[in-house]
């Protein structure tokens, strides 16, 4: 299997290894998030009080989805949903002081995998392996 050339698979074995590997190291350290969870506190982080589409767009998911993931999270205190009062349609989702405090420990821990997945690699592999991944992100990126 080592020189196993069927890229497609390969992308999608290693993607399905690192989510559970991921998901099983947030849940050791007693957080209350999965990676997709963990990746919308990164982004409400950076930009509090958007809209679910908002969310759906960035993370190419459906808007069932998104509610979905949002349901839990609020259940769990992580975030909550705000009805502004200029456009009463319009539901944005903000993060809580506990979102963020869960944001934090979630940085740490996917930090250190990042660290692991790049340790017995060189500068120039992880380059590479990073401009192959963004290659692909851009090439097909459905509109």
């Amino acid at each position: 299997m080592a020189n196993d050339d069927r890229l497609i698979y390969l992308t999608s074995m290693a993607q399905q290894t690192l989510m559970h590997y991921t998901n099983t190291a947030l849940l050791h350290a007693g957080l209350k998030v999965t990676t997709a969870q963990a990746g919308i506190l990164f982004f409400l982080k950076q930009k509090d009080k958007c809209i679910m589409s908002e969310i759906g767009q960035v993370f190419n998911i459906d808007n069932s989805a998104v509610t979905r993931l949002i349901d839990r999270m609020e259940k769990n205190g992580l975030v909550k949903r705000q009805v502004p009062s200029e456009n009463r349609r319009a539901i944005l989702i903000c993060i809580t002081p506990e979102g963020l405090e869960e944001e934090k420990k979630a940085r740490m821990i996917i930090r250190t995998i990042n660290g692991k997945i790049k340790a017995d690699f060189t500068t120039e592999e992880v380059a590479a392996y990073a401009k192959i991944l963004n290659g692909i992100l851009v090439k097909f990126k459905v509109e």
